[in-house]
């Protein structure tokens, strides 16, 4: 049984279309990422669910139950939102409390489910403190624990981690992951931060101009990207369009632009005579000189020093290009303007067609 069935589900404001036809379906227990840029339709699509916005067209179930008349409230689901949304009046006990006093239960049942909640959380001994005696990321787990401690069907996540400096959203996105592992609620977090994703998901489904690119597992989106915007929206990517030649053996053919001339996997290309070529930073081989096929020669403009890596930008023929080298050593890092001479494995490129953008038929990369 899936916790969460989206069909057919549509949503215009005005002449803006923020979803298009949506189909979806989510496991129970799973941790579901919606992933795209800002107006893309996920935040739309969220609260869709929620019963904060109303679909247009379409249906959407929880758990085999059709909800698409059932007011917000009476859904089941909780929402940790980017701002906290914490009661400043409130001490940390009684925000936790308020969704639970809401539903009117006992005194005893509160108790047990605020301890419950704040202890998932590493709250324990903050409940008689107000939210201006908090961090920013412990006002954030009192929004976490607020949301569970309704016991809900499915929770929500709007951007949780967005207002946190970079260290304490690595912290937090891990906590949130165990916490919703440890009591195996569904969850749909939305994000435009692609590492955070990639971390974080069970799945994602990418979404650009209120439709649904790709779904999959983060190594999937990653490795096997189904379009160019997915190719080039989550990770790194180089991308050059490039002029089909003859084949170069059974399995490869050639493609060229000016001085570029690369051996790329044939299966696909059979009925274009122009291809999209695209490959990862970190797939790149440096080679001191062409003795090695697949070359591509350029000259260095920068240098992104990353800790465990750093990033070339290789101007090649007015196009930049990014290679990733691992365990730099600041001694060996060339000097600006150097010529840097670098190999594509003909095993880790993807092709695209440069008409619709979308993969061609090739062998899945493990």
């Amino acid at each position: 049984m899936y916790a969460i069935r989206i069909i057919g589900v549509e949503k215009n404001f005005g002449e803006v279309i923020a979803l298009s036809n949506i189909h979806l379906e989510i496991e129970k227990g799973e941790f579901f990422t919606l992933l795209g840029p800002s107006g893309c339709g996920k935040t739309t699509l969220l609260r869709t669910i929620a019963g904060f916005c109303k679909q247009d067209k379409g249906d959407i179930y929880i758990e085999d139950e059709l909800i698409n008349e059932v007011p917000a409230y009476q859904r089941n689901t909780a929402m940790v939102f980017q701002n906290y949304a914490v009661f400043p009046h409130m001490t940390v006990f009684d925000n936790v409390a308020y969704g639970l006093r809401v539903r009117k239960l006992t005194k005893e049942v509160i108790t047990q489910r605020v301890r419950t909640a704040l202890k998932s959380v590493h709250l324990e001994g903050f409940e008689d403190r107000t939210p201006d005696k908090l961090s920013g990321g412990q006002q954030q787990r009192v929004g976490l624990a607020r949301a569970m401690a309704i016991e809900p069907r499915v929770l929500l996540f709007d951007e949780p981690l967005s207002n946190l400096d970079a260290k304490l959203r690595i912290e937090m996105r891990e906590e949130i992951k165990a916490v919703q592992k440890s009591l195996g609620i569904t969850s749909i977090y939305v994000t435009h931060d692609q590492e955070e994703a990639l971390v974080i998901s069970d799945r994602i489904a990418v979404m650009n101009q209120g439709r649904i690119q790709q779904v999959g597992k983060p190594w999937e989106i990653y490795r096997n990207p189904q379009n160019t915007f997915v190719a080039s929206f989550v990770g790194k990517i180089n991308m050059l369009t490039l002029k089909l030649g003859p084949g170069a053996g059974l399995r490869y053919r050639q493609a060229t632009t000016g001085k570029v001339s690369l051996n790329i996997p044939a299966q696909g290309t059979e009925q274009l005579d122009s291809i999209i070529v695209a490959f990862r930073p970190e797939d790149v081989v440096e080679v001191s000189s062409k003795d090695r096929s697949n070359t591509i020669t350029g000259f260095l403009r920068t240098v992104s020093f990353m800790g465990s890596i750093a990033r070339f930008e290789v101007d090649v023929e007015g196009q930049l290009l990014t290679i990733d080298r691992h365990r730099p050593r600041e001694l060996d890092i060339p000097p600006i303007h150097s010529q840097i001479t670098f190999s594509v494995p003909p095993e880790s490129i993807l092709l695209f067609d440069p008409s619709s953008g979308k993969r061609l038929a090739q062998e899945e990369r493990p």
